[in-house]
């Protein structure tokens, strides 16, 4: 039996859909003498750059025709075409002339003075190799770190033997980003008492860079929080990764002065060994953990005010209904709903 390949027929829109106003991706010939203007973005009603934009569009999507507007991150034109499409699916926004498409997920992109978490993947003869979450790995260099002791010297071929003892493959650090390389890639360093190793808490990675919520950038990254349990310490990487740890309070020598506290502090700082975490502290780092994840589910920023709000939120839902340590769902919502009522 002979087999006969026919050519594919272009589909024809249904009868009833119709062009929307809003997208200028759609244009069937009707009865109706339509204009084309009608089927264009309204450009001049969007947000601007500091306002939020929740209107979606997506990849190829023609957002103007029109002249006078550039293209920016996230869009292109044709070669002899004012046409301006969309490469991304995200939200669009405007910058005086300028057009741009934030995408709704993306790689997070250094800048200076960001602080972050980053996870050792490499351990080379004079630095590390630091995912922070970035489209290329950090470098954290074995001169931008505090030696134990808080000796301040040349750093020797003993140094570069033992670096594995600073920091060693699969170790979690806080630091900042202290350069950005020509690549792209970052130079980070923790020469400060508020960086270095992380132990004694739990690890969480969030999304969002594009619509609003994950971790934005603050004023206090770094912060204590007040449980039922005892204090706790939250960190909001930059790059969208959280650390929730048990509050330690530094041991600093009484015959050491203010500007050298370094050298008291810095002597167990590459230590791995966790301390002895009560089950009320595990509890209070869990309810934090859920806290952040339903703010990041709920399209809520997620800043230090907001972790506190939150978790006097669930504190206050747990008290009407009874103990549930369970953060997620319907009592999700509602801790966001609280949360954004009493901002």
């Amino acid at each position: 039996m002979a087999i006969t390949i026919l050519p594919p027929a272009p589909a024809g829109p249904p009868s009833n859909l119709k062009p929307r106003a809003h997208d200028p991706t759609l244009s069937f010939d009707d009865n109706e003498d339509s204009d084309a203007s009608g089927d264009e973005m309204d450009i001049d009603n969007l947000p601007s750059a500091k306002q939020r934009n929740t209107t979606i569009i997506t990849p190829g999507q023609t957002v103007t025709d029109d002249p006078q507007w550039m293209r920016g991150h996230g869009t292109f034109a044709a070669d002899e075409s004012s046409e301006i499409r969309s490469t991304l699916a995200g939200t669009l926004q405007k910058t005086n002339k300028l057009l741009s498409v934030v995408p709704l997920r993306a790689r997070y992109t250094p800048e200076i003075g960001d602080l972050v978490i980053g996870r050792i993947v490499e351990v080379q003869s004079r630095r590390w190799k630091v995912d922070v979450a970035a489209p290329l790995l950090a470098n954290l260099l074995l001169s931008s770190i505090n030696l134990p002791g808080g000796i301040l010297r040349r750093r020797t071929s003993v140094d570069e033997l033992n670096i594995r003892s600073f920091f060693g493959e699969g170790e979690l650090l806080v630091a900042e980003v202290q350069g950005l390389f020509q690549d792209g890639s970052a130079s980070l360093h923790t020469r400060s008492l508020k960086y270095g190793k992380l132990k004694n808490g739990h690890f969480m990675a969030v999304s969002g860079v594009g619509g609003g919520a994950g971790v934005v950038r603050a004023r206090r990254q770094i912060f204590t929080l007040q449980t039922k349990g005892g204090e706790v310490d939250v960190i909001l990487g930059v790059n969208g990764y959280v650390w929730i740890e048990k509050h330690v309070e530094e041991q600093v020598q009484q015959d050491v002065g203010i500007n050298r506290l370094e050298q008291s502090t810095s002597e167990a700082i590459y230590s791995s060994q966790n301390d002895e975490i009560s089950e009320a502290t595990r509890r209070d780092i869990a309810r934090v953990s859920g806290v952040v994840r339903v703010l990041v589910e709920g399209g809520v920023k997620v800043d230090e005010e907001n972790v506190r709000r939150g978790y006097e939120a669930s504190l206050e839902l747990d008290d009407e209904e009874g103990v549930m340590d369970f953060l997620s769902g319907e009592r999700g919502g509602r801790i966001c709903e609280m949360v954004l009522g009493g901002a």
